[in-house]
């Protein structure tokens, strides 16, 4: 009889695991190239959740930065990937999670300025002016380059409506979500700024607060993102820098309660390997039981 028992709680077991015990990898899409009228043609990859093919719900959409490290394979660009894609379906198989798609949008040779917040870059000074400070010359980035206006145009008005054309998406803003590291943390808070009706959260892992001495942090305490806002750095390498602009940032924000997290992961580096070990918890914070 407990022979029998055994047998039946694994034939269950079979039925019911299929939908996640597929390689997480079968559900990335082809790379495709998506033009645009604001920024250069960029690669994007979709990944869809397991059960998206035999299910006919929609999903809410997690929108990637530097998408060359998202996934599985390392990118010339960094040799290292974040492998989001297997944290998440890992997540959704323990049901801490909702589904989600994960569309991720590679970077270009103009990485720092399209994910400048652009709007809080100082203005030129007068030239020869000992009193004035311009900040932006500590950047390594010249002026004319700067585009995060154009990069967040684009994902808005054309990358964005193509995702919800060919899938089936959860549209509004409480299911419309962006993640990135470094500068694609900034890039990302800044999205929540500028398109509060689009992007109704966002995950910025080692936010680069202090690039050009903390400019950007000093103008995100006077425009405050609303949404939903997770951030973390460690304490390791060049991340050890962070702490003290993040700090002042969270006290800036006040007590929003779980709407804003902010963490510290002590020893962690400024990497991907840092951050795909993490990569769980801003993924529970996007899209977990709330």
């Amino acid at each position: 009889m407990r022979g029998m028992i055994r047998l039946l709680i694994a034939l269950l077991a079979l039925i019911a695991a299929p939908a996640f015990a597929a390689d997480p990898a079968d559900g990335l899409q082809p790379k495709f190239t998506a033009a645009s009228k604001f920024v250069p043609a960029r690669t994007v990859q979709v990944w869809l959740p397991p059960d998206y093919a035999v299910s006919k719900r929609r999903y809410p959409v997690i929108y990637l930065h530097d998408g060359q490290n998202v996934y599985d394979d390392p990118s010339p660009w960094s040799g290292k990937s974040w492998a989001v894609h297997r944290a998440l379906a890992r997540l959704i198989a323990e049901r801490k999670v909702r589904p989600a798609i994960l569309v991720a949008v590679w970077n270009n040779d103009n990485r720092i300025g399209e994910y400048m917040p652009q709007a809080a870059v100082p203005p030129m000074v007068t030239p020869g002016d000992p009193k004035a400070d311009d900040l932006f010359r500590k950047l390594p980035v010249e002026r004319a380059k700067i585009a995060g206006d154009a990069y967040l145009k684009f994902l808005v008005a054309e990358l964005k409506p193509l995702i919800d054309r060919r899938y089936r998406t959860l549209r509004g803003p409480r299911d419309t979500m962006l993640m990135g590291s470094s500068m694609g943390g900034l890039i990302s808070a800044y999205a929540l700024v500028r398109y509060p009706d689009v992007f109704g959260a966002a995950a910025c892992l080692s936010t680069a607060w202090p690039i050009g001495d903390g400019f950007t942090e000093r103008w995100f305490e006077r425009h405050l993102p609303g949404g939903r806002l997770y951030f973390d750095y460690g304490t390791g390498t060049n991340d050890g820098a962070i702490a003290p602009f993040q700090a002042q940032i969270d006290a800036a924000a006040g007590n929003r309660g779980s709407r804003w997290v902010s963490r510290a992961f002590p020893g962690a580096e400024h990497s991907e390997r840092a951050w795909a070990a993490r990569v769980d918890v801003p993924l529970t914070f996007l899209l977990g039981a709330k």
